[in-house]
């Protein structure tokens, strides 16, 4: 049997039920793109219709549709060959030549700052030559410069109201017959997920000739709360392939999962109970890592056989009663520690930038060296050349040599590393700025005189090229490129250089 969620896809936006006010702000943003070129990001809770208002509002005007994934495809040179090209590409457009770019998930680029993902797509975003549609369930885990370039249409839960016709008109095209308070209850069961209320329809329907209100046993799902009954099901009740069936209906990546499973199970496992649990927990955290390394997420099903099934695995004695379960202290500590982490990353990306290496390998291996060689700016002279190659400010400097922003020294430390790279624009330019610097006033005659003879001499060059900076050197004397007379200190050659 088809699956009902894509036999009965709206094909028009008109056919799209719940939030007309978002579906309107959608058809406004198509029609007016070319007065503000801006792309749209649709945010919402899974199964509002948020995908299908896309390719809907596509088929509306007649743009052919090129989708990709993010969880897919993350890393810039992904983005680059897939989004950037269609965002430009103009040979396959359809009305008007154009075509619409969908990037489903696109709140999965958030973190990946070592992959670039974020970054590129942000930057495709702002050079698009077509109209693109950015897919997200959270609105906010996507970067601050990715949503400031897009216009934001928000797609709320569909009300019970909007769901029930739909499960009509299905169940009266696939000739079922029904209870309407069956529907009803379908509907009130999924919390304004309508393509979760079709699944349950369509699964209950395989299994009956005529759908009644006893029939309908639907558990919540794709739903953040329902975390706690999850860990109930791990932790006390059931068997390690029960549990791994519940990890299927709670709205976490398995990452979250093993955060939650980690802080909660010392709550009701002790001893040899506890240790096997967590032998399991760190078998799925050597799966996660892999995923990481590599960007395959085929390897996040076995971090969830870990988490869910092994730890209820691990179970030997009863745990009844109630245990008063919590978010992971992981998540806490990140919220405290957000800033500093933030200009960790900040410092990280200018030492990358300049070494052509990733951000990784600047936190792990260049940050750890800077601080322990700088530390509390001594010696003051690599400090100050660190300071001057990385352009790091006073907040940065403070992070790296552990010394107070505001002290005298840091201070000082910032402001001769700036008059530094000052000199070295100056120096480098070659004499380029020569020609604004004032004359004073008692010199004036005596410049005039000096212009006419440089000019004379200047015409007499050899290859007949004006000379910005006096007479023409003599052919005797080594050329100021010559590398074995040059001799250049520019600052800006990196870390190998100062070090």
């Amino acid at each position: 049997m088809a699956d009902w969620t894509e036999k009965y896809r709206p094909s028009t936006l008109s056919e799209v039920r719940g939030n007309d006010k978002a579906r309107d702000a959608l058809r406004k943003w198509a029609e007016t793109w070319d007065d503000h070129r801006e792309a749209a990001i649709v945010h919402g809770s899974p199964g509002v219709g948020k995908t299908s208002a896309a390719h809907a509002l596509a088929n509306d005007m007649g743009w052919p549709v090129m989708e990709l994934n993010a969880s897919d495809s993350r890393t810039a040179e992904d983005i680059e060959r897939f989004a950037g090209r269609a965002s430009k590409n103009q040979t396959l457009g359809g009305t008007d030549g154009r075509q619409l770019l969908v990037v489903d998930e696109a709140d999965n680029f958030h973190g990946n700052s070592d992959y670039g993902g974020s970054r590129e797509i942000t930057k495709v975003v702002k050079e698009a030559d077509q109209p693109m549609v950015l897919i997200a369930n959270e609105f906010y885990d996507m970067s601050n410069s990715l949503r400031n370039a897009c216009r934001e249409i928000e797609f709320r839960d569909v009300s019970r109201r909007s769901i029930v016709p739909v499960l009509r008109d299905i169940c009266r095209q696939e000739g079922i017959e029904y209870e309407d308070d069956a529907l009803d209850e379908i509907a009130s069961e999924t919390s304004g997920d309508l393509r979760s209320a079709v699944n349950d329809l369509q699964a209950l329907a395989e299994r009956n000739q005529r759908l009644t209100v006893d029939d309908v046993v639907t558990g919540e799902r794709d739903r953040t709360e329902g975390i706690f009954d999850f860990l109930d099901d791990v932790i006390k009740h059931k068997s390690a392939e029960e549990a791994l069936y519940a990890s299927y209906d709670v709205d976490e990546t398995p990452d979250d999962l093993l955060n939650w499973v980690e802080d909660n199970v010392p709550k009701d496992y002790r001893g040899d109970e506890l240790a096997d649990a967590y032998g399991f927990l760190a078998n799925a955290d050597r799966w996660l890592g892999r995923v990481r390394a590599t960007q395959d997420y085929s390897f996040w099903r076995y971090a969830t056989d870990n988490v869910a099934a092994g730890v209820a695995a691990a179970r030997r004695h009863d745990h009844g009663g109630w245990t008063r379960y919590g978010p992971p202290s992981y998540w806490s500590k990140l919220g405290r520690s957000k800033a500093t982490r933030n200009r960790r990353d900040a410092i990280a990306r200018k030492i990358a930038e300049k070494g052509g290496f990733s951000m990784g390998t600047a936190r792990r291996e260049v940050m750890p060296f800077l601080a322990e060689m700088t530390h509390h700016c001594k010696p003051r002279e690599l400090t100050v050349r660190m300071t001057m190659v990385y352009d790091l400010d006073a907040a940065d400097v403070s992070f790296v040599t552990g010394s107070g922003e505001d002290t005298n020294k840091v201070q000082g430390i910032v402001e001769e590393a700036q008059e530094r790279r000052d000199d070295a624009v100056v120096e480098n330019a070659g004499g380029a700025f020569a020609q604004f610097e004032p004359a004073d006033d008692d010199d004036t005659a005596a410049t005039d005189g000096e212009s006419a003879a440089e000019g004379e001499s200047a015409a007499a060059d050899d290859d007949g090229q004006r000379t910005l900076g006096g007479p023409a050197a003599d052919a005797d004397e080594p050329s100021p490129a010559d590398p074995e007379t040059e001799e250049t200190d520019d600052g800006q050659s990196g870390l190998d250089d100062w070090l």
